[in-house]
């Protein structure tokens, strides 16, 4: 059996793997997913990606399964609670900011129907696909993320810089960067 080819940056880690295979790159239209990826993507400013999928589960049980409308419910003593949950990363900020950026999602939906509508209309309901031929050719952040994320930090949401908003993008399949010698490419 031979080996699929993949995106070189999941290396050999099972996790990654799977991640890569199942998730990464795959048009998302589902809010609570898109709210964790919100999640996810602000907790991992400054840490790898790796380092928060390993620690998805336990964010999963922290932040309600996602359900931004709890999220958004929390207050202090949540803080409190969460600062002591070994499972996250235990910076008040970042977790400070899930629950502020799930009071602007909140805000986003009603204005929009769905996040998504408001996420997705930034490219007319259409993912864009990249023929990058090497990981070391995808950019950290593009016109669009650029503008997608001032327009959300504008609107209040932390810790959604340019560079977070391009992996949000790739990862909830709104861009699409698997590069071409992946098996991904042409599935996603």
């Amino acid at each position: 059996m031979t080996e699929k080819t993949r995106c070189t940056w999941c290396g050999d880690d099972p996790l990654y793997q799977l991640y890569h295979d199942r998730e990464w790159g795959v048009p998302c239209r589902d809010d609570q997913t898109l709210f964790e990826f919100v999640v996810l993507e602000g907790a991992q400013a400054g840490l790898s990606w790796i380092t928060i999928l390993r620690k998805r589960e336990n964010y999963r049980r922290a932040f309600a399964n996602f359900d931004v409308h709890k999220v958004a419910a929390f207050g202090q003593q949540d803080i409190e609670r969460l600062l002591q949950d070994a499972g996250i990363v235990r910076n008040r900020l970042k977790i400070a900011s899930t629950i502020s950026n799930a009071r602007c999602f909140i805000e986003l939906q009603n204005q929009y129907g769905s996040f998504s509508d408001y996420f997705w209309g930034f490219v007319d309901n259409t993912p864009i696909t990249n023929y990058w031929s090497s990981v070391a050719q995808i950019p950290a952040s593009t016109e669009l993320s650029d503008k997608i994320s001032k327009d959300m930090k504008r609107r209040g949401f932390k810790f959604f810089g340019t560079t977070i908003c391009y992996a949000h993008l790739q990862a909830t399949g709104v861009i699409n960067d698997h590069t071409t010698d992946c098996f991904r490419h042409i599935e996603c």
